[in-house]
């Protein structure tokens, strides 16, 4: 990046991206029209990257860096109704806790992932050998906190039997799997990872864990970067009457998923009822590779991209399915069919936001990307799409190589951060919604500015597969709906497959959540959820000032047009990633526990000697 553009504001440290130090208890909000009674006593949280340590504002960022923030709306009931209350606490991490109140920082301790795809080879090994110097002073006597995990927790959050995971509006602790810090319940069993010199590795899990909605059993991916690269666990819930749906008596932990090649960056996977689809794509994440000079995370052009698909419980039984590269950071259904007859077969359907490239990555950070590879074909320009597969299984021990039946673009519209009706997210989902903008591609964002959300798009998957199957589009390239945004909010059909929520001039949007009307009658019957910013607080200098405030709306999913409450908050939330709905049976079924997790008398000690002293001097050094 030339000298001229670097001495301008980094487009995610100002605005609302820009992070916020105040966090706030229980406070109470004005409100405006009318909130429906299915939020009464639930709660609304969004998780996002706010990075405590910011004084190094010249530093390399990322939307994607920071300690994990929870911004939340509590819909609390009392005599007078549904009053709405709003809350923002830090999740009290390791990494969060040392930097906290250390005047020694000026940036924060973990590498930037602008450091990690775009750094020089001297930049990348500065930055991990400063981090792996900071994580060993943290064990000396007298530090802050021991950095034991290196998770920021800024990504997402799952409820998964009683626990509110990477969640917790007081942070518990650590949960491995079977047991969670300072909750009565002490079980000595080893969780995810076990036990051996590679169990912190195991312990990693993608950004998006996933809870059964019958079986309520939890199911994720770690990726790691040794051999076979890929582990898998399934959580089963411990409460009988939860468990009852699940075939698992005890956990499975850490089963190798074979057939994965090399370390890769994977984000999500999907889920349905009775197999687990991962995507084994070509965006490489390997640390070895900064040794010969080289990004530690890049996406390779020439690659191939992978679809393991296996039976829920078994994945040893994985068959692959290859086709070409691209990047998916989201799912957004998963389900499979079977149909019965002289030769039955099961077929897995999945749904996700496929990219052409990773240059999403690269925006996100306001980076360059790297020179540009040899067009192949007229498709390649920048998009992300909603993209429809079918892989249809081959029967046990068949030498059948298995083939996608169906891979194209459901529409042309830009779409990312994608949600369902929770009811629906392992089965045939009829509509997903998700975020859009005016410019033809998340990743196209120009360099210096930073990409933002005006529409909300819902998409009837159902019609436009139908539409695709009856006259199929060409495979890869093809789309069924080539529309516009603009053609799209011109139409005035009511069974449109695809409706637009435009926000109004200098307003913008974060990703949305549905929840289901009481007794609703049919699958939009609900509102979404989403914290909203007006720009036209921001300063002549693009800047938020300390009286600038966001709202949560909440709008109406069935026609995408009404917006029927507009929660007033005391403050911004700046632009984030991913929230979750809590509904007031998860939030009274949270499990009991001794303690949050807070410094201890001996991490607080004012230790004054010679070996503190020298860590201090040391951390200033390393700033």
């Amino acid at each position: 990046m030339g000298k001229d553009q670097r001495e301008l504001p980094h487009p995610y440290l100002t605005g609302n991206f820009a992070p916020i130090r105040r966090t706030r208890p229980l406070t109470w909000c004005p409100h405006t029209g009318n909130i429906p009674t299915e939020l009464a006593g639930g709660q609304y949280v969004r998780n996002g990257a706010n990075p405590l340590t910011n004084e190094d504002q010249a530093r390399n960022v990322h939307w994607f860096d920071g300690d994990g923030m929870l911004s939340g709306v509590l819909f609390g009931r009392n005599a007078h109704g549904i009053e709405p209350y709003f809350v923002n606490q830090y999740i009290l991490t390791d990494v969060y806790l040392n930097a906290k109140d250390n005047c020694n920082l000026r940036r924060p301790l973990l590498p930037s992932i602008s450091t990690l795809i775009g750094g020089s080879l001297l930049t990348v090994v500065l930055a991990v050998v400063r981090a792996i110097l900071l994580i060993a002073l943290s064990r000396l006597p007298g530090s802050r906190r021991a950095v034991k995990k290196i998770s920021v927790a800024n990504t997402s959050m799952v409820y998964h039997d009683g626990r509110a995971l990477a969640t917790c509006l007081e942070t518990v602790g650590w949960y491995n799997g079977r047991k969670a810090e300072n909750e009565p319940y002490i079980n000595e069993k080893v969780g995810f990872g076990g036990k051996g010199p590679v169990a912190f590795m195991k312990e990693w899990t993608t950004g998006h864990p996933r809870v059964d909605p019958v079986t309520k059993e939890l199911i994720s991916i770690h990726a790691v970067f040794i051999k076979p690269y890929v582990f898998y666990s399934i959580v089963p819930p411990r409460s009988e009457a939860a468990s009852k749906n699940s075939r698992l008596l005890n956990p499975i932990f850490d089963a190798p998923i074979p057939g994965v090649r090399s370390p890769k960056m994977m984000h999500d996977f999907g889920v349905a009822a009775r197999h687990t689809v991962i995507l084994d794509l070509p965006l490489l994440m390997d640390p070895i590779r900064c040794v010969s000079g080289k990004p530690t995370i890049i996406f390779d052009p020439t690659g191939r991209s992978r679809y393991g698909v296996f039976p829920r419980y078994e994945p040893h039984k994985v068959q692959w399915f290859e086709t070409k590269q691209c990047v998916i950071f989201h799912t957004a259904n998963c389900w499979e069919t079977r149909t019965v007859g002289p030769v039955a077969e099961t077929c897995v359907h999945l749904v996700a936001c496929r990219l052409t490239s990773a240059s999403v990555l690269y925006s996100a950070g306001a980076l360059s990307p790297p020179a540009p590879q040899p067009v192949l074909t007229e498709y390649e320009e920048e998009q992300c799409r909603l993209y429809y597969y079918s892989f249809p299984l081959v029967a046990d021990g068949s030498d059948e190589q298995p083939m996608i039946r169906n891979q194209w673009a459901l529409s042309a519209i830009p779409f990312e951060f994608p949600t369902v009706s929770p009811q629906h997210v392992m089965s045939a989902s009829r509509f997903v919604y998700g975020c859009c903008m005016g410019s033809p591609s998340y990743s196209s964002a120009t360099l210096g500015k930073a990409a933002k959300i005006d529409c909300i798009a819902k998409i009837n998957i159902e019609t436009l597969i139908a539409r695709g199957m009856a006259h199929p589009p060409q495979q890869i390239t093809g789309c069924v709906d080539k529309r516009t945004i603009n053609e799209v909010m011109q139409s005035t059909d009511i069974n449109d497959p695809v409706k637009l929520f435009g926000m109004p001039k200098g307003w913008y949007a974060q990703e949305a959540r549905f929840v289901a009307r009481q007794g609703a009658l049919s699958e939009d019957d609900g509102w979404l959820l989403t914290f909203v910013f007006d720009e036209s607080q921001l300063d002549e200098r693009g800047e938020c000032g300390e009286e600038a405030v966001s709202e949560l709306w909440v709008i109406d999913a069935t026609n995408m047009r009404d917006v029927v409450a507009r929660i007033h908050l005391p403050q911004r939330v700046p632009y984030g990633l991913h929230g979750a709905w809590f509904s007031e049976e998860d939030i009274g079924g949270q499990r009991a526990i001794e303690a949050i997790r807070r410094r201890t008398r001996e991490e607080e000690l004012n230790l004054s000697t010679l070996l503190s002293q020298m860590r201090d001097l040391i951390e200033k050094l390393l700033g």
